[in-house]
């Protein structure tokens, strides 16, 4: 018997697309640098597709996220593009960040994503200043803010919730618990691993589900961000995931057990989720590798057109540094 489809059809596989974009993404990324095609440094998220996808996928068009160094599926599921994320990996002038930012700074003010923030820990504040100016303004906004298990050890995680729990601002904290700081274990640096839990601790609430099933994610960031939405303060959204890839390019993730990668990969979002579309009756395994050969025509297009972008100059080093002087001379006024 087909499974029910409590969902719209053009709904799931768009999460679905928006997912194999942002794996297929990732691992065109690593060989490219394996190749030294690509310059700089990348910290990737293969295996956390879920997590991005399905809190971005709550948001409204006007809300807001905050990204971490290891930012490209954060972008992808905002809306950034796979040409404008992949020109600035390249460094052109075309990139989302005009070839100033790279892999660790990607983001586009335009599209509601602040520039990651590559300081562990350090959109935290951000995020709660930035709701606080959407309560301020009496707008509807949310925002969302990306962070990993070891940004729970930094003050500016303590100080962030306590300030948005105060005020009831309307700020997702999302806690993209891989259970590795780099290549730390979580259980080695606190004795209470559910962080969630926290939330208890400044009077707001706090929720962990299954951040490697995107449905899962979804329907508990939806819910969180109606609470933002309403008025009723932050919450601490706790997304267990994996990922399949090192801290950085360098990492062999010799520290990661085989029992331990065994179990998570087993549990890999993007096939845990084409199960789960198969077994709907209205999507077939073609509608699947249909969506798969687009996702990689698209991001083979977008790694020729970077190749060929123009390159950020030394003359734009000092652009977009300061404010404009017309801003500047509103507010002497």
């Amino acid at each position: 018997m087909p499974a029910q489809k409590p969902y719209e059809k053009s709904f799931v596989l768009s999460l679905y697309e928006r997912m194999v974009l942002i794996r297929e993404f990732e691992e065109r990324v690593k060989f490219l640098f394996l190749e030294g095609a690509m310059p700089g440094t990348i910290h990737q998220c293969q295996g956390q597709e879920a997590t991005a996808t399905g809190v971005c996928s709550s948001l409204n068009p006007d809300d807001w996220i905050t990204s971490t160094f290891r930012g490209h599926g954060h972008a992808l599921a905002k809306g950034l593009t796979a040409r404008e994320l992949m020109d600035e990996l390249f460094g052109a002038r075309t990139g989302c960040c005009k070839g100033k930012g790279g892999s660790m700074h990607v983001g586009n003010m335009k599209k509601g994503m602040v520039p990651g923030i590559a300081i562990v820990a350090g959109g935290i504040p951000l995020a709660a200043g930035m709701a606080l100016a959407f309560k301020m303004r009496g707008s509807r906004q949310v925002v969302a803010c990306f962070f990993g298990d070891g940004a729970v050890a930094e003050g500016a995680f303590h100080e962030g919730v306590n300030m948005a729990a105060l005020w009831k601002l309307p700020v997702l904290f999302v806690c993209e618990n891989n259970l590795y700081g780099a290549s730390t274990h979580v259980s080695k640096v606190m004795k209470d691993t559910c962080i969630s839990r926290r939330a208890s601790y400044y009077g707001c609430n706090g929720q962990t589900v299954d951040g490697n099933d995107v449905l899962v994610v979804y329907e508990a960031a939806r819910q969180a961000v109606a609470d933002c939405r309403s008025g009723l303060g932050p919450v601490l959204l706790e997304l267990l995931t994996y990922r399949r890839t090192g801290h950085s390019r360098r990492d062999t993730c010799a520290y990661q057990p085989k029992e331990e990668r065994d179990d998570w990969f087993s549990r890999d979002p993007l096939d845990r989720f084409a199960a789960v579309l198969i077994q709907r009756g209205d999507i077939s395994q073609a509608d699947l590798d249909q969506i798969k050969s687009g996702v990689e025509q698209h991001i083979n297009e977008a790694v020729e057109m970077a190749k060929q972008a123009p390159l950020a100059g030394p003359e734009e080093l000092l652009q977009d540094v300061f404010a404009p002087l017309s801003y500047s001379n509103e507010r002497s006024r």
